[in-house]
Formats: structure tokens, sequence, C-alpha cells
């Protein structure tokens, strides 16, 4: 099969979540994999609950993550004319038929399969009835006429032969009363329309299939190729969902997270390529195939994805990450921005995601301290060291070698001098100077402020009551 279109087609209803999100990776990545196009179409038919607001944040999420797509967007609405064209052929092949059935009626017909435990399934009573007994002003559906023998057979790529007997399928709604096409017609047209060779989707689209195989072998069209991926889950095996934490796209993008390690993490839910880990963009398009792919549920784990997240923010370009740090903080001045760069090699290595990021980094602002909140393990530290508090701020106003490896040195002739540990030395000076008992190499952060900043704040500290002597 030539020219290879793969599609992703979000209903904006609400948020991208994560399932989705996978859902447009993998058929962005057998599009480029295959040199063919990844098209995207808005599904905004639910007029009642489609908003402008969640197309954006859709293809805000979208545009974050990279995947970028081909050609204009769909947009199904638009599309309406179209589908009626196509409802109206059928009508007049007879592969399709005018339903008169009231509501009344098919209610009746569900509280009998209620009653007999049985599923619901519409009894065909307008599909050879005579056109005279039309009733009066009763507004009619359209349905489709599906095969009543044989069955309906498809090779799903992930789930293998899929065989369903027409007995158990449906004469189901194409065209509703107030002439609005159906889910079912309108996503066989515009993928027929729109040249889509292949679909990737969510399994639970698997049950729609077999009717929209009907549709296209009723209109004479080509079929495409199917892939149904199972769902993903949380880690307590249930379907995922907020109960789980956070769902959207948007919402990992708030929390730091890096759109390549989502990538990577996405791809790892569903998709294996040996004991690969870590896959980069290009290795993704080279290896993509339906092969990968698993056909049990991917369940989400957050600290795979923390794994993941920090292994791409320690890949990351320090200047980029300087960059971000300095948006998020505020204006910087020069010395600031200049400690801001020697000392993210040494944050990045700490940190999870960029929020971690950006929080780790406050201290190298001047007017810190004045602003910080010491945190309790901070003031813990600062409290049981208060007997030697003097001693060490003595011991750092005599040294003249400022390097981290000269301070760590010294540091260690002083302790042992003065029978301390020199992790007691190096966790006072942490608190004292950063307000946090979690940072850098103290040493490096000192050799980055050089000495008088360094005094400045041992001596703050002491001001501001935290530092007792």
């Amino acid at each position: 099969m030539n020219n290879i279109v793969t599609r992703f087609a979000p209903s904006p209803t609400g948020m991208l979540h994560i399932g989705g999100a996978r859902t447009a990776l993998f058929n962005y990545l057998f599009a480029r994999n295959q040199k063919g196009k990844f098209l995207l179409r808005v599904e905004d038919t639910d007029k009642a609950r489609s908003t402008d607001e969640a197309i954006q944040e859709i293809l805000s999420s979208l545009e974050w993550l990279g995947l970028k797509f081909d050609d204009e967007i769909y947009y199904q609405s638009q599309l309406e004319n179209r589908h009626k064209e196509i409802a109206d052929q059928l009508l007049k092949e007879g592969k399709a038929y005018h339903c008169y059935a009231t509501s009344e009626e098919l209610n009746e017909l569900r509280q009998e399969a209620i009653k007999n435990n049985k599923r619901f399934k519409y009894d065909r009573r307008w599909r050879d009835r005579d056109p005279k007994d039309t009733p009066e002003g009763v507004r009619p559906v359209v349905r489709i006429k599906a095969p009543i023998s044989g069955v309906t057979e498809f090779e799903d790529q992930v789930q293998g032969k899929i065989t369903i007997a027409n007995q158990e399928q449906d004469d189901f709604i194409i065209l509703r009363s107030d002439g609005t096409p159906t889910y079912m017609l309108a996503v066989v047209v515009d993928d027929h329309d729109m040249g889509v060779t292949h679909i990737i989707r969510g399994d639970d689209h698997l049950t729609n299939c077999a009717k929209q195989i009907l549709l296209y072998e009723a209109l004479g069209w080509e079929k495409p190729v199917f892939a149904h991926i199972p769902l993903i889950y949380g880690p307590d095996g249930k379907k995922l969902s907020k109960r789980h934490g956070a769902t959207a796209v948007s919402e990992y993008q708030k929390l730091g997270y890096l759109p390549e390690a989502m990538r990577n993490y996405l791809l790892r839910l569903g998709f294996a390529h040996g004991d690969d880990e870590i896959i980069s963009d290009s290795q993704a398009i080279e290896w993509f195939n339906f092969d990968g792919l698993g056909k049990s549920p991917a369940r989400f784990d957050m600290k795979k994805l923390d794994n993941v997240n920090g292994h791409y923010l320690r890949e990351a370009e320090d200047d980029k990450l300087v960059r971000y740090i300095a948006d998020a903080l505020g204006f910087l001045s020069e010395v600031e921005l200049d400690r801001l760069t020697k000392i993210v090699p040494e944050l990045k290595v700490r940190a999870i995601t960029l929020n971690d990021l950006v929080l780790s980094s406050k201290f190298i602002k001047d007017d810190f301290l004045q602003e910080a909140e010491f945190t309790d393990k901070a003031k813990k530290i600062l409290n049981e060291t208060s007997d030697i508090a003097n001693l060490i701020i003595e011991f750092v106003s005599k040294q003249d070698d400022f390097t981290d490896k000269a301070l760590y040195e010294n540091s260690k002739i002083f302790a042992e001098d003065n029978n301390i540990k020199v992790k007691q030395v190096a966790g006072f000076l942490r608190a004292a100077i950063t307000a946090s008992h979690i940072s850098p190499s103290i040493f490096k952060v000192m050799e980055v402020f050089g000495k008088d900043v360094v005094m400045e704040r041992l001596n703050l500290s002491v001001s501001l009551g935290y530092v007792r002597m």
C-alpha cells in the first residue's frame, strides 16, 4: 500500500488526555516511519459539548509534544453535507432505510431486553416495511441495512483476526432524525475522503470496527488497516483516571516534565524494542512497527516517568535550562545569571522535573535569604550545629583559596582538628547559605558565590536568627 496516511481524531470536549496523546504519537510515528502523512481531524460534531477552548488546548498539547501534523486541520462539523450525501446514496441504493420507530417503541424493546437479560437490539421493524405505512408527523432516522447472515472479519494488526457473526450486528443509525450524521457514518466518510490507510486507536473502538467495516463494504470502498491498542491502566490495574493523578498532557507540562521525556515514556506504554527504555525520536521513528505493539494493557507508573524525565533533564543543554529557569524566576542580574549558568550542571543531576530545577535554583538570587523560608530540616541542622557555628564562620572567613576543591580539603582538615565531621561543616554551610538541607556540593556553591557573598549570607543567617551562636 503506497502513500501511507494516518490520522488522529480527538473530540474537543475536554483536555488531551494521556491515552489520546499516546494514540496521536503512535499514528505520528507510523506515518513518519513509512514516510507518509499524519493528519489531524477535530471531531466537533457534538455541538453541545465541543468548545473552542478545548480545541486550542488540544492543539497546544500536540504542539508541546512535538507531534506536527501534515496539511490543514480537518473539522468534522464542516463536512456534514458530505455525510448526508453518502446517507442519501445508501438510501437510493437500498442499502439503508428510513426508520419511524418512536422512542416509546424503542424503550419497550429495551425494557424487554433487560427483562430477558439480553443485549438491546433493534428488531428491524422498519427494514422491509411498505412506504405506505409511513406515519405522518414522525421524522425518521436512517439505518444501515446490516447483513443478517454470515460473518464480518478483519485482521487487526494488534488483536489478530477478529470475527463477528452478522446476526449479532444491528441496523445501526447513520443519520439522526434531525438530519445530523452519527459518529459511525461520519468517521467512515471522513477517513475515506482523507485517504486514511491505517487507523491506530484504542481498543475501546474495537466494537465499532465491525460496524464501520459494514459501511466500507456497503459503499464499495477499500478498508483501511486497523490496529487497536490496549488502553492505559493505573498502577492498580484499573482504567487510568483522575484518581491516579494527572491525566491531561497540559497538566504534565505544568508539572515541569519535558516533551521529549513524555514522548519516550508514552511510546513505552504499549511499544517495546528489546529491553530499550530510553528511545530517542530518531530511533522511535526508525523502529516503530506493529510487531512491537503489545496486546496487554500498559500501566502508567509515575516513578518510571520520573526516571525517564530525570534522564532527559540530565541530557538537556545547559543553556536551554538556564533560559527556562531565568524566565521562571523573573529578572536576573548579570551576576545572578552568571551564578545560574555555573551551577545548572550541578542542579540538573539532582532534579526530576523542570519545576524541581526552578525551585532548587532560587537560592542564586541576591535577595533570596531575606525572603526565604528555611526548611524544617535546615532549621534542625542549624540548631544541632549551633555550638560550632562560630568556629565554622571564622574558618570560612580565613579561606583565601575559594575553589570548591580547596574548600573541601581545608574543611576536612578543619573538621579533624576540631574533632567534628566534615558532613557537619557542610550541613551547616548548606543550611545557612541556601536555607535548605539539599543543594549541589556546597563547596561548589561557595566557589560560584565567592567569599564576599558567602560571608554576607552567613552573617545574614545569624542576624535573621536562624544561626544561633
